[in-house]
């Protein structure tokens, strides 16, 4: 069962950039600076390039406000994100440590229980660029599809071609089980291991061109540079030794592999009773490698936690506690009308139940609040209702009580 508590940061904010609280904007970031009319900046104060005091607590606190449950997981990255951007704190402030092995992070989970959420959530604390890809869209180097360098580049670009800061930014890399090669093919595998392989440089300590080899625009405006300079120029890269990655997939049908090992060694009785997500707290390196993942890959990821599933009353605290609930969405879209809703408790988790019927974690809920508001969306506008309440009887017969409700208007 999830943990239920909602914590909420103190005094928490994006982190600055080593400016001076008075020319600070509203925000406090390095891009709010305020300068008083006839008050230039001077050159000789230094700035920091990059700033970062966040305790493992207080990233869990934050985390809390927008992903419901998940304890362990919201621990886990909590400590992980903390080591490594201390680390990256002290490497640029001079301090660098003789070996320090990257906190690159696996998350293993059902599709739809907050894993990009929890990744854009402390991104956005921590003020750092984020670009968050699907494995699949990417091939390996040489045929057609995406190459895994673009997503540095696409980091540059969230980073406003800052290549400092990209350079200690996120990349969250989901669907990464579908990279998975299960036996030997016949041919050469260009989705798979091809970019298994190419994922092992940049996951530790990679330069990645800025310009892309295959940006003919690009390669252009440095040739037409190179001939107004009278050299060719040399190209800008992006060290990816700061860069966090962090990749996540449902790995459906491991916890059949898991079970088989833990049943080598365990008793199998109480083995046989685990549950999904009991096996899958359970998984190890050989259970990834069995799975169809490279072991060089997987020794790229030392930091690895399962979530759990969510259950009806797991989706009935994401609707009622998560700041990022759906319900202030609708909530909104009837307002725009003038139209009041008020969601009761027993219509939220008779939502809830119908959502975990869908097998989608809080993505079903979505599916359900559609075909819930769907005509009452279309006929209120135009009625004279002004309010009405979410109720268990209104979830189960929306078209009923949309009559109801435009009858006693």
């Amino acid at each position: 069962m999830a943990n239920k508590q909602s914590g909420h940061p103190e005094a928490l904010g994006p982190i600055t950039s080593g400016i001076p609280k008075n020319v600070r904007g509203k925000r406090g970031t390095k891009h709010d600076v305020l300068v008083k009319p006839g008050v230039t900046e001077t050159a000789a104060e230094p700035k920091a390039e990059f700033s970062f005091n966040l305790k493992p607590n207080e990233i869990a606190k934050h985390l809390n406000r927008f992903v419901i449950g998940q304890t362990e997981a919201k621990k886990v990255l909590s400590v992980a994100l903390c080591d490594h951007f201390q680390h990256v704190r002290m490497t640029l402030e001079g301090n660098v440590a003789q070996f320090y092995q990257k906190q690159n992070v696996l998350l293993l989970g059902p599709t739809g229980v907050g894993k990009t959420h929890l990744i854009r959530s402390a991104a956005e604390l921590i003020g750092v660029p984020f670009v968050k890809a699907d494995a699949t869209k990417f091939s390996e180097t040489g045929y057609v599809g995406g190459d895994v360098d673009d997503l540095v580049r696409d980091l540059l670009r969230r980073a406003g071609g800052d290549v400092k800061k990209a350079e200690h930014g996120i990349i969250y890399l989901d669907e990464v089980d579908k990279l998975a090669t299960r036996g030997e093919s016949g041919g050469r595998d260009v989705s798979g291991r091809g970019v298994q392989t190419n994922l092992l440089k940049l996951m530790e300590d990679g330069d990645v061109p800025v310009v892309s080899p295959n940006d003919m625009t690009g390669q252009l405006q440095n040739a037409m540079q190179a001939m107004r300079g009278g050299g060719v120029p040399q190209a800008e890269t992006i060290n990816t030794r700061h860069i966090l990655f962090i990749v996540s997939g449902a790995f459906s049908g491991m916890d059949q592999l898991i079970r088989h090992r833990l049943i080598q060694t365990e008793k199998p009785t109480k083995v046989q009773r685990m549950s999904v997500d009991d096996l899958y707290t359970q998984a190890a390196t050989a259970d990834l490698v069995q799975y169809g993942l490279e072991p060089e890959f997987i020794g790229r990821l030392p930091v690895r936690v399962a979530c759990h599933g969510l259950d009806s009353d797991d989706l009935f605290d994401v609707l009622r506690k998560s700041e990022s609930s759906l319900i202030h969405q609708y909530e909104r879209a009837f307002a725009a009308y003038g139209i009041e809703v008020e969601f009761k408790d027993e219509g939220l988790r008779r939502l809830a139940a119908k959502a975990s019927e869908e097998n989608t974690g809080a993505r079903g809920l979505m599916t359900v609040c559609e075909q819930v508001f769907r005509d009452l969306k279309f006929k209120l506008p135009t009625s004279k209702v002004k309010r009405f309440a979410v109720t268990a009887k209104l979830v189960d017969d929306p078209v009923g009580e949309l009559k109801r409700l435009l009858k006693g208007a």
